[in-house]
């Protein structure tokens, strides 16, 4: 009988960078035991993230509508939930797929938008991935 591994689908835009460090710790912490999938709201993010180490990839508003109903965990800046974030890359349809996933959600609290996230400490983002990945994801992962 074959185990099923749980799918984690990674979402950024722009240049993917966020998007690619968050695969490169999940990896490390993960190996192979999970499947990462790199969603990207453009061609050059997603590309990023496979070199990044994610085993599949698609880009745009109908790839990450239709893929983030079948994930188990969905990461990635807060932004990806808010319409029109990421310089109006996440368009209100990306948003509301991600919001509306019975997926679990581990949003990183950065943000190039002009809101403010208050009682959350501004840590730089190899701190938050790594608290992430060990305080939330590694215990959703164990239940």
């Amino acid at each position: 009988m074959e185990t099923l591994l749980k799918k984690i689908c990674v979402i950024d835009g722009q240049g993917g960078g966020i998007g690619s460090h968050m695969i490169k710790q999940l990896r490390n912490a993960f190996k192979e035991t999970i499947e990462i999938m790199a969603l990207g709201t453009n061609a050059i993010a997603t590309t990023q993230m496979l070199k990044a180490g994610a085993n599949r990839g698609a880009s745009g508003e109908n790839a990450i509508a239709q893929t983030v109903k079948k994930a188990d965990i969905i990461v990635g800046p807060i932004g990806i939930v808010m319409a029109h974030a990421m310089m109006g890359e996440v368009t209100p349809a990306m948003a509301e797929a991600i919001s509306a996933s019975p997926a679990r959600k581990f949003l990183i609290p950065l943000t190039q938008e002009n809101i403010v996230i208050s009682g959350v400490a501004a840590l730089p983002l190899p701190m938050l991935v790594e608290t992430m990945i060990a305080e939330e994801i590694n215990p959703f992962l164990g239940e």
